[in-house]
């Protein structure tokens, strides 16, 4: 205020280094359109001015949500991811590459280096996968050109090897198993019910490894299992799938198995939760697995159950035994038999694994045209036999 007016001035103090004030630069609007951009008739051209102003709060989430994120995949899926890039890391860092985020070049050079390598098809889809979902989104390398060397590879390495399947574990191998099984002991009890019901249900290891006590209800007539999620069913909605009992032979039967290996786990002060314990080996309960699966056998576990009772059973080369054989050797069976394994072993409806793997060849034996021709031949022969004795 000034002795001549009235007037106020508002005015603040500032650092003399800091004059004259400049005005922050004000961006241009510009269009917000590209190639696939399509406009309806009267609908505005988007522009930067429609950006929505984030905050850090937008971009937050709680420990909480991370957990849950960090817990979302399969433990399976997480080991092999995690694995995958480790290694591509490492291999990054002697190349003198940036691994994160990676250009297109050096994830292209990584898949050639695999497929020089020699490594399975399988295992280098894994990598892809696993490099490709360590990036945020938008930042993923392309994969159009390691793509189509990796079909090539297969191509290739197919012709130079046929590719390995477990063996199958049908019935005879099945009782050579279970007779391994007859011990006095808990863990006999177990891998009897182990081997019967898995065999029965058509089980992945990891189904088998996640079955609760209460997933059962055992009747005379069979085992009704409820399983809670499975590899084609990621939305865990459930499925159930009876196991007939097979009265002709108790020794295999999943019925009375399953029920032995229950009174054992009563005696043991079990009730409910995980039907299937790791155990000492003086026959009492064995410690947690992880904290993430507590008493819950791991699949893993599973596999090398059914690798130790083919080596008792002194099976050829046991170590090619795995749990998937509890699953193949059914399902040939089954398609053998005429009948279709796919609702049995929860296989998605029109499964072209299923039709690949069991029910052609099943069909190839039966229907096969040679085997028709020398039927026919046998039968000729076989008419003329007695034309040629009278002559």
């Amino acid at each position: 205020m000034t002795p001549d007016t009235d007037e106020v001035v508002d005015a603040e103090i500032v650092e003399p280094d800091l004059l004259p004030a400049i005005p922050a630069p004000i961006e241009p609007v510009r269009a917000l359109v590209d190639r696939h951009t399509m406009l309806r008739p009267g609908q505005a051209v988007p522009t930067t001015a429609d950006r929505p102003a984030y905050t850090e709060a937008d971009f937050r989430i709680s420990e909480a949500t991370a957990q849950l994120l960090d817990t979302a995949a399969p433990a399976n899926t997480t080991r092999q991811y995690s694995s995958a890039r480790r290694q591509f890391e490492a291999w990054c860092l002697d190349q003198n590459r940036v691994h994160l985020p990676c250009t297109t070049a050096t994830f292209t050079e990584y898949v050639g280096h695999l497929i020089r390598s020699d490594k399975a098809p399988s295992t280098i889809q894994v990598a892809m996968s696993a490099i490709r979902t360590w990036h945020p989104d938008g930042q993923q390398p392309g994969t159009k050109e390691a793509s189509e060397a990796l079909r090539e590879h297969a191509r290739r390495r197919a012709r130079r090897r046929p590719p390995k399947k477990a063996p199958a574990i049908r019935s005879d191998l099945l009782a050579q198993l279970v007779a391994t099984c007859d011990g006095p002991g808990p863990a006999d009890a177990r891998d009897a019910c182990l081997l019967t019901l898995g065999w029965g249900m058509l089980s992945r290891r990891s189904e088998l490894a996640n079955l609760r006590m209460d997933s059962l209800t055992i009747e005379d007539d069979g085992v009704t299992v409820f399983v809670a999620h499975s590899k084609t069913d990621q939305a865990a909605k459930g499925a159930s799938t009876f196991v007939p009992a097979d009265p002709t032979r108790p020794e295999l039967c999943p019925v009375v198995r399953t029920r032995a290996w229950l009174e054992r786990l009563a005696v043991l002060g079990v009730h409910d939760g995980p039907l299937l314990r790791a155990l000492t080996a003086g026959g009492t309960l064995g410690p947690r697995h992880t904290a993430a699966r507590g008493d819950f056998m791991s699949p893993d576990a599973v596999g090398a159950i059914v690798k130790a009772r083919a080596a008792k059973a002194g099976v050829p080369d046991p170590s090619r035994i795995t749990a998937h054989g509890l699953r193949r050797g059914p399902a040939q069976e089954i398609a053998e038999a005429g009948e279709d394994p796919t609702a049995q072993g929860r296989w998605k409806p029109g499964s072209p694994t299923v039709r690949k793997h069991y029910v052609e060849p099943a069909e190839g034996k039966t229907n096969n045209p040679i085997a028709a021709v020398r039927r026919l031949q046998a039968k000729r022969a076989a008419l003329a036999a007695p034309a040629a004795a009278d002559r």
